[in-house]
């Protein structure tokens, strides 16, 4: 999938205990109800942002992720993440 939009904000790399690492950044998407979406970027694909800031307007190359978490209590519940694999500059 892709979205197109504006970059509105851009997080801090965060690296945690196991060497993982993701950073985040809102996309602000073009289309006639702009909607904020945060969008993780993680692994080795951290650095792809790099050559961006704040008001570029850029397409962006999209997963969608879920994942299944049981409570202790026995409640289950669902998460969903949106992770980038690919940024580039956008005319749209």
């Amino acid at each position: 999938m892709e979205l197109h939009g504006t970059i509105k904000s851009i997080g801090e790399i965060q690296t945690f205990g196991s060497g993982f690492q993701k950073r985040e950044f809102v996309l602000l998407t073009n289309e006639q109800y702009p909607q904020p979406v945060s969008i993780e970027i993680i692994g080795d694909k951290i650095d792809i942002l790099d050559p961006y800031k704040v008001g570029d307007n850029v397409m962006v190359g999209i997963n969608i992720r879920g994942r299944e978490w049981v409570s202790p209590q026995g409640d289950t519940r669902y998460f969903n993440s949106i992770v980038a694999w690919k940024l580039q500059n956008s005319t749209t």
